[in-house]
């Protein structure tokens, strides 16, 4: 998913760069709010971006003869909405550009795009359609961390794509081959990455089922009937 330092065409760079700003913007906007209603969520936000920095930077070979890793951003989409999950992903992507050689500073817009931005929202939207319904809690947390994880490969195929359109078929053609790239080693990824995260999920209701309750993540009744049944 990291976009190498460079990469990018200076136009791209920037372009993205400018969709990122606002997004980071907002997500302060959000995180200040939050802080100020309940500084004890501050655990639980510490965890999931533990998680986010943990795992997306795990550097894992490819079968297509790329790199990639697990994403972690699913459960902070859950628990505290897409925008504060930007913040934490910038924070976490500018440490890996800095210390790893993970990404870049002028590839960092576009990263935080892809992994930060449509990640959560796609996890986030995934959450919010089923928090009310009869599926299992933890099952939609699963379905929520790995979908924000397939669609961060997405948006890294379609960022690649424009900067580099294929000479027959164009940026659509482009698209095609990295998504292929991308997507055999991904989607068993994605799948790891949601068991993990719902089992860590589940830990966090067992042990601090308040913070979830004040949160308002998920309703009461399936919270404590979630608690009643292991």
């Amino acid at each position: 998913m990291h976009i190498m330092e460079g990469f990018l065409p200076i136009q791209w760079a920037i372009f993205w760069w400018l969709l990122a700003l606002p997004c980071l913007v907002f997500g302060i906007y959000r995180l200040k709010k939050v802080l100020e209603a309940d500084r004890e969520s501050l655990p639980l936000l510490g965890v999931t971006g533990g998680f986010i920095f943990i795992l997306s930077s795990l550097k894992l070979p490819s079968v297509t003869g790329s790199c990639s890793h697990p994403t972690g951003t699913g459960l902070s989409a859950v628990c505290f909405g897409p925008w504060i999950t930007t913040i934490i992903c910038a924070i976490v992507l500018l440490f890996q550009s800095l210390f790893l050689a993970h990404g870049g500073f002028s590839v960092l817009g576009a990263n935080l795009i892809s992994m930060g931005v449509v990640g959560p929202v796609v996890g986030y939207l995934v959450y919010r359609a089923l928090r009310y319904s009869r599926i299992n809690m933890y099952f939609t947390v699963f379905l929520a961390c790995f979908l924000a994880d397939i669609f961060t490969y997405f948006t890294t195929s379609l960022e690649l794509a424009l900067a580099y359109p294929a000479e027959v078929g164009g940026v659509a053609s482009s698209f095609l081959l990295f998504s292929g790239i991308f997507a055999l080693t991904q989607v068993p990824l994605a799948v790891v990455e949601g068991i993990v995260l719902a089992l860590v999920f589940k830990y966090i209701v067992h042990l601090k089922p308040d913070i979830l309750l004040r949160l308002k993540i998920f309703p009461e009744e399936k919270i404590i009937t979630a608690r009643s049944e292991s």
